[in-house]
């Protein structure tokens, strides 16, 4: 952004240099694009995994996006409007601490490596627009476990949905993928971007009682490298994929090895599924405060599974967490928790003394 200074009462801005005759500033947004690959080089640099790179990378250009100006020129104002605008989407806290983060990372970037380069090329001096302020009252009091994940009646509902759009789409194919990749995305836990990655060969019905997906580039921890793990098919989940695999995944126009593609075949961006998944909400007439992420229908999988019953640390394998401690981030009960646990005990004790009387 363009520091103010003195003179003209400080409304004038400064950062022109007086050593000469400025050169032919370039584009913005090329040169914003080119900023923006260099950061992404130096994370490459250090070790990230892709996928890391690629998901903070995407949230950057959102976040950009919505400010409508280069990164240079963000004021704190315009830091406040694109959060302001998230709340009005229906954005969590979670997210919107993300929007913030990938902004902070890139803009450290800038005032480390393009900081002189920005003020010949534009004459503008960098001063970083997140502050105490914003950053505290739009990020540091946030809590995940503050927004309860959809309930089962709520996925319920959203399932039949898009079982009813199978009959009316005018494209079949992809009505099919969003209705199997989203049910997949619940019954398994996976992270959005680990059923893009799902290639047909993943698919093993034959391993284990219930058949297992082979999430081969499962999420590493801090930048480690993907982690691969075997995840159940359960609820009747490999059912549904062996439709799909026989009925809906020939009919695209390019065979290929994505399981969950898009119609050329090709891998959908985790961007794609998340907007998918809120462009499905939409139509579907969803209210607001009832809508989820992608990560939101991973939280349902964890606290479905506890409450019926599985066994916590089983839970924590099937997500992939490093630590048992995350999976209980992951798990919020409903509110008549306690009390369908004590009529569960109640009954099994009744139906044992019977048993015993018998």
């Amino acid at each position: 952004m363009v520091e103010g200074a003195g003179g003209l009462g400080g409304a004038e801005a400064v950062g022109r240099r007086d050593d000469g005759p400025a050169r032919c500033a370039p584009d913005p947004g090329v040169f914003g694009q080119e900023c923006i690959d260099a950061f992404v080089a130096s994370q490459v640099a250090q070790g990230f995994s892709q996928i890391t790179i690629d998901n903070g990378t995407g949230v950057l250009e959102r976040f950009l996006a919505l400010a409508g100006k280069p990164a240079w020129e963000i004021t704190d104002h315009d830091v406040d409007r694109v959060i302001a605008a998230l709340v009005k989407r229906g954005v969590t806290q979670t997210t919107r601490r993300g929007y913030v983060q990938a902004f902070r990372g890139f803009f450290s970037f800038l005032e480390a490596r393009k900081a002189v380069e920005i003020e010949v090329l534009f004459g503008c001096r960098l001063r970083d627009p997140l502050d105490r302020f914003n950053s505290a009252r739009h990020v540091s009091s946030e809590t995940p476990g503050l927004v309860p994940p959809p309930t089962v009646e709520r996925v319920d509902a959203f399932f039949e949905f898009l079982r009813g759009r199978l009959e009316s789409a005018r494209t079949w194919a992809p009505a099919a993928r969003d209705y199997a990749l989203f049910r997949t995305l619940y019954h398994a836990g996976l992270r959005a971007q680990e059923a893009a990655a799902l290639e047909i060969r993943d698919v093993h019905f034959n391993r284990g009682p219930f058949g297992k997906l082979h999430v081969r580039l499962g999420k590493g921890a801090r930048g480690s490298g993907p982690r691969p793990r075997w995840v159940p098919m359960l609820d009747q989940l490999d059912e549904l994929l062996r439709w799909y695999l026989a009925e809906a995944r020939p009919r695209f126009r390019e065979t290929g090895p994505v399981l969950f593609c898009d119609q050329s075949g090709g891998v959908m961006a985790f961007g794609t599924i998340r907007n998918r998944l809120a462009y499905l909400q939409q139509l579907e007439g969803a209210p607001v405060e009832q809508r989820f992420s992608p990560h939101a229908l991973r939280r349902a999988c964890a606290t479905r599974n506890y409450e019926r019953g599985v066994d916590l640390v089983a839970i924590q394998q099937m997500l992939g967490h490093w630590h048992v401690g995350t999976t209980m981030r992951y798990v919020q009960p409903s509110s008549t928790f306690v009390e369908d646990a004590y009529v569960r005990a109640i009954s099994d004790t009744l139906a044992e003394l019977e048993r015993e009387e018998d």
